[in-house]
């Protein structure tokens, strides 16, 4: 194998690839990259078994072959190669592979191409086509209510569903760990047959995000009842999906929340920003008091010491009083971005809506903690 590329070209991929792989692997190959070169076109692939990523670009191969390196290892070296240099990749008998670039030269062990784990990319599933920026924005708007608790593996990811309504496709994500829901819909340009709802893993949805951020086309998606599969341009993500039942999240968003608070986001952020600086850390509660046209935040710690602010608002409901964790009042209100917000209310034991006006099917849940 003999090609010659560019820097840029593919440290570019590498960033892709190298990203999933994982580093303490008890399986050598699975810290490796596989690397294929044939007809002016290089294919790289690595996998951690859950997701795998394949990627073409372009390139000059004068001899073509396979051959696997380490991830890690040739993603560094290239790092630090001048942005502007061309790179030669040799590997005549697959155990070693040279990098020359300028008066660099690096001698790396590879492992044999028949090592690297076979990647399925091709499922039989349901297809669709939507903008790239569809999903990178479902994704923007619900990722950060994902669960963390290993234990409860069902949260532990995004739920995808598609519904059709008024004759649009609904393309619908869905984020909760139990104390937060984060649920985006977005019509797609095109009709979809409805599918069934399935967990999107965390780990795939975060490379996901990196991958869409760089692209403005349409993507083409696959989706079985075991894999989902994204093609972006001339890479392919492909992933596992959480085998479990996602809670039913449309039971969980109230339906009686009549007392409307509207309010300044970022007035709200900052007061709030500024009064947990003193939260108690084991127990991040920030209590709420609404008054007609004003709201009241308070917060105390073990040390007796205290803090409060009020700030204007627009309220004409009855007086509540209620707490809420101060990272997940934050982390909420950071996710909107609307100037005017409205958090809808029922009573203080009840969870709270947010909405933005000009957004209905953005909805955030959020439940209260006792004060």
């Amino acid at each position: 194998m003999k090609f010659v590329i560019e820097k840029k070209t593919i440290f570019r991929s590498l960033t892709h690839l190298q990203s999933i792989v994982d580093r303490k692997n008890v399986l050598p190959i699975l810290s490796n990259i596989l690397i294929e070169a044939k007809n002016n076109e290089l294919t790289m692939s690595s996998t951690d078994m859950d997701i795998s990523i394949k990627e073409n670009i372009n390139c000059e191969v004068i001899e073509k072959g396979a051959t696997t390196i380490n991830a890690q290892l040739i993603y560094d070296i290239i790092k630090k190669l001048h942005d502007q240099s061309k790179i030669e990749i040799i590997s005549n008998d697959g155990k070693i592979l040279t990098l020359r670039s300028g008066v660099s030269k690096f001698s790396l062990a590879c492992l044999p191409k028949e090592d690297f784990p076979l990647i399925e990319s091709k499922i039989e599933g349901n297809k669709l086509t939507t903008k790239a920026e569809n999903i990178f924005n479902l994704i923007d708007k619900t990722k950060f209510a994902i669960s963390n608790e290993e234990t409860r593996y069902f949260l532990n990811g995004l739920y995808f569903s598609i519904n059709n309504e008024n004759d649009k496709s609904m393309l619908t994500f869905v984020g909760t760990d139990g104390h937060r829901l984060a649920k985006l819909s977005i019509p797609n340009s095109t009709k979809i047959d409805d599918i069934n709802g399935v967990i999107i893993p965390k780990k795939t949805i975060n490379e996901l995000y990196k991958l869409l951020s760089e692209n403005s086309d349409d993507i083409q998606i696959e989706i079985n009842s075991n894999k989902i599969i994204f093609y972006i341009g001339k890479l392919i993500l492909i992933s596992k999906l959480i085998d479990g039942t996602f809670p039913d999240y449309k039971r969980v968003i109230p339906k009686n929340n009549n007392e409307n608070l509207l309010v300044n986001r970022l007035n709200l952020l900052s007061a709030v920003d500024r009064v947990s600086t003193i939260v108690n850390e084991k127990s991040p509660v920030i209590k709420f008091k609404l008054f007609k046209n004003m709201v009241n935040l308070s917060t105390f710690n073990k040390d007796n010491s205290s803090a409060t602010e009020d700030i204007e608002a627009d309220f004409e409901g009855k007086e509540i009083e209620i707490g809420f964790n101060a990272k997940y009042i934050m982390d909420m209100l950071e996710n909107l971005k609307e100037n005017e917000i409205q958090l809808s209310f029922m009573d203080n034991s009840s969870p709270i809506i947010a909405k933005e006006k000009t957004n209905p099917d953005l909805i955030y849940v959020l439940m209260p903690m006792r004060v």
